[in-house]
């Protein structure tokens, strides 16, 4: 049996534009991953989530759809 632990991350990560670019994404999906793992935390995968959020009563304003990302590990529990 195993118990599962979810991590909301950002959806854009921000750099500077004279920044290398090449492997941002990979080296903060890497650093998330190995921070858990070394809490005993298995990677499993990354899903997005999408949200729609409604306006107020008095907004007047259309529904806004944002995406998320969600990185997913799990933990074996020993059998008691």
């Amino acid at each position: 049996m195993y118990t599962y632990k979810m991590i909301q991350v950002p959806p854009n990560i921000s750099v500077k534009a004279k920044d290398n670019k090449a492997g941002v994404a990979a080296a903060y999906l890497q650093n998330v991953v190995n921070e858990q793992a070394a809490d005993g935390w298995e990677f499993q995968r990354v899903d997005t989530i999408g949200i729609e959020e409604q306006p107020g009563c008095f907004g007047g304003g259309k529904a806004q759809f944002f995406q998320y990302y969600v990185i997913t590990f799990r933990k074996k529990v020993s059998d008691a």
